[in-house]
């Protein structure tokens, strides 16, 4: 099932799938992978933040064609909740965001603009968060038990050296993302997105959305 948003002729279709890791993929927009370690021991298989195997399903393979690169861009730092990890980037391919690491953040190069260039569009950002014990970038960023945003409003989050102060949080479901205002965003405005974990496990429903206005 995939969730279409009105097409503009100036942006690409808003139609981001939402991608399990560990459970059957469920449909929904949006971006962030859930995902859960376990015993595996195939070198092959990506890593999360503390260097635990996470595998794949099946309909969850990353796409090649939107080359995605693990970094390249500097580093996103949120230093409030002690998250620092390189900066990557990817392109949605057919509106399907899949990015494949689970320890860098990424931008989407076809959405947006990239942190050099803040002041002539929003820059968006998206990480996995993952459940049953792994960790990915978006896992500092949310407080599963409170159900919320764990960065607070007025801290700084670096993209590439660009300072930014977030000015909001707020969960979305994923049915509701594809036509959210925060696709609307503008210049130098940033837009993070990553899963909201549920307490009781299991796919997640919701996404945190963390916007942040540039500081200089």
């Amino acid at each position: 099932m995939t969730e279409d948003a009105t097409s503009e002729t100036t942006r690409p279709r808003r139609r981001w799938w939402f991608l399990a890791i560990g459970a059957a993929a469920v449909a929904a927009i949006v971006i962030g992978i859930l995902g859960a370690t376990g015993s595996f021991n195939r070198a092959d298989l990506p890593k999360d933040l503390r260097g635990n195997p996470v595998q794949y399903d099946p309909d969850a393979t990353p796409n090649p064609k939107a080359s995605a690169v693990a970094s390249g861009h500097g580093r996103f730092v949120a230093s409030s909740v002690n998250l620092n990890v390189p900066l990557g980037s990817l392109d949605a391919v057919d509106g399907v965001v899949t990015p494949p690491g689970f320890t860098s953040a990424y931008l989407i190069r076809n959405y947006g603009v990239t942190p050099d260039r803040a002041g002539s569009g929003a820059v968006y950002v998206v990480m996995h968060s993952l459940r049953d014990g792994a960790v990915g970038p978006g896992n500092a960023l949310i407080d599963v038990q409170a159900k919320r945003a764990k960065i607070s409003k007025g801290a700084t989050i670096t993209v590439d050296d660009v300072p930014y102060m977030v000015t909001g949080a707020e969960s979305v479901s994923k049915s509701k993302l594809p036509t959210s205002s925060i696709w609307t965003a503008g210049r130098n405005e940033l837009v993070v997105i990553t899963c909201l974990q549920r307490p009781e496990g299991g796919p997640s429903v919701d996404n945190i959305v963390i916007t942040a206005k540039r500081t200089t």
